[in-house]
């Protein structure tokens, strides 16, 4: 049922429902619903031009809904959505998203951000280790290991609306942004929490934005704003925390997190921020740019130097070998050059 996703995938759920299924699908009564009314309905989307993302979600929000009317509700016998075909769509963020950075292209990103600035940092721990911007953007510096030279990912951050219930953030207009906050949550799945060996490069980078930080600390005084967990219960019953920015000056009974990005008087420098760098790499600098092309070319790096696809998947995060593999691992021509050169010195073995 909807209240055991996550609060995000709530929202997208409802927006679908009501967007999407509701003004086509909803004149029906459930048992009318027919195979073929359901695959006439996919199909029209499709024509729409929709996205490959939002195709897929009105899917599995129509399927998954039509399910559960069978078991555990057990108002159908079955479901008419059972047999449906799902029309082929190619996605158009894959070009972006499977772009493959080179070193001179992220040599020019660090020297348009320099040192102290956040964006710098996350760059350098996107393309360093392959890590979601979500979970860059949640990193603390007790996440890092100086000594033991290690990164750990225990943790994501997320916008979310506080204060209201779910269905009321969609109806009630301008209360979301008002009181929308970030949070820390859980890992995408139980194999994103992992400890990863990090190199001396991004060590020592860490290293100096973190006595920069300090710096600024000491300087803004008690203007220096430090941010706060404040520990809530959402819909499901989890426990998530949110992050409370508050100066220097005014007391407060919560514990400190010491999150890594952050701008130069104490403020978070959240994903939203992230936004403008972004901007800036793909039109000032002219590089095809989204950050989780970071986590594409660290991954696609690593298999073309022969590093173990298990131990890719392991850094990654990934539950399934299947996802390294197909997502985040293509044909490039040094994998190609590879392949000819490895037959050619095996065709040539035989033949002598």
């Amino acid at each position: 049922v909807i209240s055991s996703c996550k609060y995000r995938t709530q929202i997208v759920y409802k927006q679908i429902i009501d967007q999407h299924i509701k003004p086509s699908l909803g004149i029906y009564m459930l048992r009318s619903l027919t195979p073929m009314t359901i695959q006439e309905y996919v199909n029209q989307k499709y024509a729409t031009g929709l996205k490959k993302t939002t195709l897929t979600n009105i899917i599995s929000v129509l399927t998954g809904s039509l399910k559960y009317a069978v078991v555990p509700a057990q108002l159908l016998q079955s479901s008419p959505a059972e047999y449906i075909k799902t029309p082929k769509i190619q996605s158009e963020r894959t070009e972006v998203n499977r772009t493959i950075i080179s070193l001179d292209d992220f040599n020019r990103m660090l020297e348009r951000f320099e040192k102290g600035n956040p964006f710098r940092y996350a760059l350098l721990i996107g393309f360093y280790t392959g890590l979601r911007i979500s979970e860059v953007y949640a990193l603390t510096w007790e996440d890092i290991d100086f000594k033991e030279k290690t990164l750990t990912v225990n943790k994501q951050v997320y916008k979310r609306n506080y204060g209201l219930e779910m269905r009321q953030v969609l109806k009630e207009k301008g209360k979301k942004e008002e009181k929308s906050a970030w949070y820390f949550g859980d890992p995408k799945t139980a194999a994103s929490t992992r400890t990863i060996k990090i190199g001396n490069t991004l060590l020592q980078e860490l290293k100096e934005y973190r006595k920069i930080q300090l710096k600024n600390q000491m300087e803004y005084g008690e203007y220096y704003t430090y941010i706060y967990k404040k520990e809530e219960i959402d819909e499901k019953g989890d426990t998530v925390y949110r992050l409370v920015e508050v100066e220097n000056t005014i007391p407060v009974a919560l514990p400190v997190t010491n999150i890594i990005m952050r701008k130069e008087n104490g403020q978070y420098s959240s994903t939203d921020s992230f936004k403008y760098a972004a901007r800036v790499i793909h039109y000032d600098l002219g590089i095809v740019f989204n950050f989780h092309s970071l986590r594409h070319t660290h991954a696609t790096k690593l298999i073309e130097s022969g590093v173990n696809v298990k131990a890719v998947q392991a850094r990654l995060g990934h539950e399934n070998i299947e996802t390294t593999l197909q997502t985040y691992v293509h044909n490039t021509d040094i994998m190609e050059q590879e392949a000819v050169d490895v037959f050619e010195k095996i065709a040539t073995q035989k033949v002598n």
